[in-house]
């Protein structure tokens, strides 16, 4: 993994209040394949896998450049301004 110049600054904030889902998709009644947290403000969001891909669509609106999987288990992050595992 490599470091892009997004990480270092990062807040680290807690998931958007709805917690384990994507608010998205529970509004529309879609169902997430996988979700995503967004490392700037805690928005989770499905990831790209997704129907709707609502992370994707939440960088491509704020700008908010890494997010991390928010499933169990995994940690690894993705920078979509690199375009890379950050």
């Amino acid at each position: 993994m490599s470091e892009c110049p997004h990480v270092h600054e990062l807040p680290r904030p807690e998931p958007a209040p709805l917690g384990a889902t994507c608010p998205e998709c529970l509004a529309v009644g879609s169902h997430p394949v996988q979700l995503r947290l967004c490392l700037s403000c805690g928005h989770v969001g499905c990831c790209d896998s997704s129907p709707l891909k609502h992370a994707t669509a939440h960088f491509r609106e704020t700008g908010h450049p890494v997010m991390r999987s928010f499933e169990p288990g995994e940690t690894w992050r993705w920078c979509f301004e690199d375009g890379s595992i950050v």
